[in-house]
């Protein structure tokens, strides 16, 4: 990884990653949890600070995205890229002119199949006074006109184009304020040019983001453990067939091919921090079977368990 941490005042910094253990975001008001579908990627973050929001532009890779705002800020996001495999967003894959919104405390979940480059603008204070869709339990995903998306791309490059120019300090305060009032001007026109897409009405639905959020919570308490479907429905009040529904519609998969992805991403994890055993850490997260556990774990991560835990051990 490297990174620009003595740029200037309006310069933006820059963060790459070419391993999946080091990456971190670095987007501020922003909580993310992420399960990697690939063990070498090449990520970059550009992050561009402004009196009143942040600039985030991220080339990503694949996986799995679980995140949530901190208090007072809005955030706004949207694809930098025209790819034929299009985000699944809270549940909807849609190769659309797609923005999604979220404020205060709100939470997304994302799937990305394929390295992707996204944007988000985070605005603090929340915004409340420019007529933007509101949320709450969780991110709204709209459908905008093409050129309007367009345009807002079109001003991100450029704003962070800009920052990068050499400038007089004494400018930086006006400066700085005609680039984040061109942000929410292009902002402004892509909620102005909303479509009326009836598929946006099934992601929107808070109803089901919450069953999927109790979902999520119940089996982040009980990875390590053995998980059933029938024990998992019954403590959610739901049809093992609903169970399975709302996972896949959210997770892109079986709740089983799931769980055994995010469990061995999580044995990595412990063993990179220098655990006691390969077999000690296998068993605590359900792998009793540990000739099959290896050949999944080397199929993942394109090494054996045993080379993890060594190079977590030199760390």
């Amino acid at each position: 990884m490297t990174s620009i941490d003595d740029a200037p005042a309006l310069a933006p910094k820059i963060f790459r990653f070419s391993d999946v253990d080091e990456f971190r975001s670095s987007i501020r008001g922003l909580n993310i949890e992420f399960t990697p579908f690939v063990r070498r990627i090449s990520a970059e973050q550009i992050i561009l600070r402004l009196p009143a929001c942040d600039v985030n532009v991220t080339r990503a890779f694949p996986r799995v995205v679980d995140a949530q705002l901190v208090a007072d800020c809005t955030a706004v996001g949207f694809a930098m890229d025209d790819l034929e495999v299009p985000i699944r967003f809270n549940g909807a894959q849609r190769d659309r002119a797609v923005i999604v919104i979220g404020s205060s405390g709100a939470a997304y979940n994302t799937i990305e199949e394929v390295q992707r480059q996204v944007a988000s603008i985070v605005f603090r204070p929340e915004v409340k006074n420019r007529g933007w869709p509101e949320t709450r339990l969780s991110f709204k995903i709209l459908e905008t006109s093409p050129l309007a998306l367009y345009a807002l791309r079109k001003v991100v490059w450029e704003v962070v184009a800009a920052g990068s120019e050499p400038i007089d300090p004494a400018e930086v305060p006006l400066k700085a304020a005609a680039m984040t009032e061109s942000l929410f001007g292009a902002v402004d026109a892509a909620f102005a040019n909303l479509a009326p897409a009836r598929w946006t009405l099934r992601p929107n639905d808070e109803r089901q983001f919450k069953i999927f959020r109790d979902i999520r919570a119940l089996l982040a308490d009980d990875l390590a453990q053995p998980i059933y479907s029938e024990e998992l429905a019954r403590k959610l009040g739901l049809s093992v067939r609903s169970l399975h529904d709302v996972v896949r519609r959210y997770r892109g998969m079986s709740l089983h091919r799931y769980l055994r992805l995010r469990r061995l991403w999580l044995v990595r994890q412990r063993l990179l921090a220098g655990a006691e055993s390969v077999k000690a850490v296998a068993l605590a997260f359900g792998f009793w079977h540990l000739s099959d556990f290896s050949r999944s774990y080397r199929d993942q991560f394109g090494e054996t368990p045993s080379a993890t835990l060594e190079r977590g051990r030199r760390r």
